[in-house]
């Protein structure tokens, strides 16, 4: 029979078909994917500059509302800072009748046109340099009532001012560009905001003061185009002075966030300035809002990638497979070679490269095949023939000191142990010889061993005892010849540990194996002396025997199988060997 190869545990790997479609999907899908994800950035791009073009616009209308409204009550203011004729009359320092006339012809009829040029609900206070003039007023100018004095003008002395911080703070006078925008006295307590003025005499060739302008205005009527809803939920508009301050907030800022911390990341800020660069009004877009417009183009890009994917797939799957199909048969049939066998064949039609391979490892098979059986011939045959070497070394030697014990029997006249050790040198021969054949009976085996183990008692008397152990159901199965002898002799030869040696034989089967043993209750071995019967150093010739009965049993029955020694010196030492339960059919071996 031909000897079993131990399966080798498979690598783990990757599939041809999976390596086929990994680079279907490399060179075809993920350039789709990448078009794909480049066309989404583009077009958010795209949207994201569209839509801060727009934003753009809307905060530029909202700029130019504001600052004409600025401007409207710059010009009320202008009406009486250019009023050269108003300045005239507000230099003279006449009392009585001239001083009334002027305040009734001329001051109050131009400070009411002025108040009255802008559509706005203004408060206007005028204070006044030049005393003469009495003052004329609503209410308390220190708890002034700013929503009473809308569309209402008062007129107050220059004085007042002299100790107010914003007042002397104020900046240096250039004739026609200086005034402010502040919030002063109780205008952010009205929630309002006041433009501040001088009124100033240019003659002779110097800018002199004689007045002073506030026009204080709703916040809520000057910023009211301010409104976030214009640009989308969620947003924010703030307006600053120049300081930094916020002047007007239109939207709501994220709960435990503050203004610093509104980044670009999230938001897309949108600048613009106004009060002739003084002001900054800033839009706080969420980038959702951005992301809004694009939700449904992204989603056609996604839907189209995704189906290009499916579609993609499912074509590669069939390409991949259709070439992985016919790998797979090759690597089945190289598998089945790898394992021992060798008459698996591959059919495959056609006439491309897949069936130039087919046939060749068809032809391959077959010629392995053919050299396999023609080596393990060989092999069967080199060993059998060191088994006769062995036999032809062993047994001139046994026979000589065999024929030696019989003369002395004879010598003595002990005529039955004479005569029984020649009915066991016969039957040992006629046993070990078995007409040339290998495999023989297991029954076979144990009488050989017994007809050697007689001869040795008849030498050795009673120093060495002998018991068996044997299951009647070996006798059904087959064995190779002479696996037995070689341990026995050993352990007579080289086990002793005194004037005694007891030798047991085991043999059983176990599962579907014969399990035979050898023990002996002698000197032992060492474990350096087991190693090297098994694996012997080049030049020594330890355990040549040992190894040939090891070697012989792989050949015949596979590697799994064959002679394994376990020894304490000291105590002993017990050869196994393991053989397959193989039945023998009584014709062909007995």
């Amino acid at each position: 029979m031909l000897p079993m190869k131990e399966k080798k545990r498979q690598r783990h790997y990757i599939p041809f078909g999976y390596k086929l479609m990994l680079t279907y999907m490399f060179f075809i899908v993920i350039p789709v994917i990448a078009i794909g994800f480049f066309s989404n950035a583009m077009y958010q791009e795209s949207i994201r500059k569209h839509a801060q073009t727009n934003l753009q616009g809307t905060l530029q209308q909202m700029r130019d509302n504001i600052q004409y409204k600025l401007e409207d009550v710059e010009r009320a203011s202008s009406m009486i800072y250019d009023d050269y004729s108003l300045v005239l009359r507000l230099r003279h320092f006449e009392n009585g009748w001239e001083t009334y006339e002027s305040t009734t012809i001329a001051l109050r009829p131009k400070f009411q046109n002025a108040m009255l040029a802008t559509r706005l609900n203004m408060a206007m206070f005028i204070f006044l340099q030049n005393h003469n003039f009495n003052e004329s007023y609503y209410g308390d100018f220190e708890q002034e009532d700013l929503d009473m004095l809308e569309r209402k003008y008062n007129i107050y002395h220059l004085d007042r001012l002299e100790d107010l911080e914003w007042y002397k703070s104020f900046p240096e006078e250039k004739f026609g560009e200086t005034w402010a925008w502040k919030m002063v006295q109780r205008d952010e307590n009205y929630g309002r905001i006041s433009l501040l003025r001088r009124m100033v005499d240019v003659f002779p060739l110097e800018v002199k003061e004689i007045g002073f302008m506030r026009f204080s205005v709703r916040i809520q009527d000057l910023f009211e185009a301010m409104d976030y809803l214009k640009i989308g939920e969620g947003s924010l508009l703030l307006l600053k002075d120049e300081q930094g301050k916020v002047l007007y907030q239109s939207g709501a800022i994220p709960t435990g966030v503050s203004v610093g911390d509104l980044s670009e990341k999230d938001y897309l800020i949108i600048t613009e300035t106004l009060n002739k660069g003084k002001w900054e009004l800033l839009a706080y877009v969420p980038m959702t809002i951005m992301e809004r417009d694009s939700a449904r183009v992204s989603m056609f890009i996604l839907g189209t990638c995704v189906i290009l994917l499916v579609v993609f797939s499912i074509v590669g799957m069939f390409i991949s497979r259709y070439f992985s199909v016919r790998v797979m048969k090759i690597v089945s049939v190289l598998n089945a070679f790898r394992e021992g066998d060798l008459h698996k064949r591959m059919r495959y039609q056609g006439k491309d490269e897949f069936s130039q391979i087919a046939s060749a490892l068809n032809e391959m098979g077959q010629n392995i095949d053919h050299l396999i059986e023609q080596v393990y011939l060989t092999q069967i045959e080199k060993k059998e023939a060191e088994l006769e070497s062995l036999q032809a070394q062993v047994n001139p030697h046994f026979l000589y000191n065999t024929l030696s014990s019989i003369s002395r029997l004879a010598k003595f006249g002990e005529i039955d142990k004479l005569q029984k050790m020649v009915l066991d040198l016969a039957k040992f021969y006629r046993l070990s010889l078995n007409e040339g054949r290998t495999v023989i009976p297991i029954r076979h085996e144990l009488e050989q061993a017994e007809a050697y183990i007689n001869i040795q008692r008849t030498k050795y008397g009673d120093k060495v005892t002998i018991s068996y152990d044997l299951d009647p159901e070996i006798v059904r199965y087959v064995t190779i010849k002479l696996i037995l002898q070689t341990f026995i002799e050993n352990a007579m030869e080289h086990a002793w540990f005194g004037d005694s040696l007891h030798i047991r034989i085991e043999a059983r089967k176990l599962g579907d194996n014969i399990v035979f043993k050898v023990i002996d209750n002698g000197l032992g071995m060492p474990p350096e002396l087991i190693r090297r019967i098994f694996d012997p150093v080049e030049g020594q010739n330890v355990g040549f025997g040992i190894r040939n009965v090891n070697s012989r049993i792989q050949l015949h029955f596979g590697a799994e199988y064959g002679v394994t020694i376990g020894s304490r010196p000291g105590m002993g030492t017990t050869v196994q060997i393991v053989i397959p339960a193989t039945p023998y059919f009584l014709e062909e071996v007995d």
